[in-house]
């Protein structure tokens, strides 16, 4: 490679040569010393700029390189998450009955104590001012409030106990409660519940069908019967036919016939000794008539009545029509209106119309709990 200066010396002895060949023939103008060193200067720049360049080596083109980057992927929109539920500073969960359970049979003015256990699942302690208060229904001689005997923390269970005294009437009551907080709010609702009477003893009609008092009568008047026929009494009879074949063709093992007297609309009335009925207790039965000798329905046609006595006077409970149709009929009669009471209960068949063939049954009568 040529050493730059003796380039630069060369190119400017050639530059002035030149200019002195294309000099018009009249004598140039003298050219100060000065612009001579600067046109010179520029044309070395310009030759040794051209020289750089050819000397330069050629840049590399850039090069795109394209990529697999994947899509981002979508994203489900986030599950909200449900508000905290509100907390309630007061709340109360029965948790049991720790004595007299619902529907407990009480004798008349019975004293009793309720207890039921409470938990608090509320955030608010309860303490001595809170209190058990009466709210509604029957309150058994309860005490209109009383106070909580210590702290029941949250979480905590805690005995909750009331005296009480069961009503003088037979029947089912029940009486509703509730806590008190210390700002007189009141909270969460509990009760109890008991039916009042005395433990039925039932009674068996069939079995006391020889203590009833019996009569026949018609619209001639009134004859006392014997409990135990004959069958053949025209002013009619009562006796037991224990195991005889009826309308519907069994064979039942209590059955207690009653024929009226055999006139016209005749009737027959068996009235029992004194009961006290106790609640909850039914009359139950089953009512119809004796089949005849070869196994056929007859012609009965009776009305069966169960009917009470009380203080001397006669009420009616409930009546039924039946005709000999080779079905038996099931009665049920609900004696809680009567419960607490003392009375004589009376069975009653009347003739509807002719009395021929009302050969009338009772199946197994009886008063018990169902």
């Amino acid at each position: 490679m040529k050493s730059p200066i003796r380039l630069t010396t060369f190119l400017l002895v050639i530059l002035l040569i030149l200019t002195a060949c294309n000099l018009p023939s009249k004598a140039p103008p003298t050219l100060e010393p000065a612009t001579i060193a600067t046109i010179a200067a520029q044309t070395v720049e310009a030759q040794l700029t051209q020289i750089a360049l050819q000397n330069s080596p050629t840049p590399l083109p850039t090069l795109f390189i394209p990529t697999n980057t994947p899509a981002a992927p979508t994203l489900p929109p986030p599950t909200p998450i449900p508000p905290s539920p509100t907390a309630i500073c007061d709340a109360a969960k029965f948790i049991d009955d720790v004595t007299i359970d619902d529907g407990t049979l009480l004798a008349p003015g019975t004293a009793f104590t309720k207890t039921w256990r409470l938990q608090n699942v509320g955030t608010c302690a309860w303490t001595p001012s809170y209190a058990v208060v009466f709210i509604s229904g029957d309150a058994m001689s309860g005490p209109a409030s009383q106070a909580l005997t210590g702290n029941v923390n949250p979480g905590q269970s805690v005995d909750i106990s009331v005296n009480l005294i069961a009503p003088s009437t037979p029947g089912h009551y029940r009486g509703y409660w509730k806590l008190r907080n210390a700002a007189g709010v009141l909270f969460s609702s509990f009760y109890v519940d008991i039916n009042v009477g005395y433990a039925s003893a039932g009674f068996d009609f069939h079995s006391q069908a020889a203590s009833a008092s019996w009569v026949g009568s018609d619209s001639s008047g009134t004859v006392a019967l014997t409990f135990g026929g004959p069958d053949t009494d025209s002013n009619g009879f009562a006796m037991y036919k224990n195991g005889a074949q009826v309308e519907d063709g069994s064979k039942p093992a209590k059955v207690l016939e009653t024929h009226p007297k055999w006139t016209p609309d005749g009737v027959i009335t068996g009235t029992y000794p004194t009961y006290n009925v106790q609640a909850g207790e039914h009359f139950l039965a089953k009512i119809g008539f004796l089949a005849k000798a070869d196994g056929s329905c007859g012609v009965g046609n009776a009305i069966f009545q169960l009917n009470y006595e009380e203080g001397g006077t006669v009420h009616s409970l409930s009546s039924w029509t039946d005709t000999c149709d080779g079905n038996l009929q099931s009665v049920d009669v609900n004696l809680n209106t009567l419960a607490g009471h003392s009375v004589k209960f009376i069975l009653v068949v009347k003739a509807n119309g002719p009395a021929d063939q009302d050969w009338a049954v009772w199946i197994s009568p009886r008063i018990q709990v169902p």
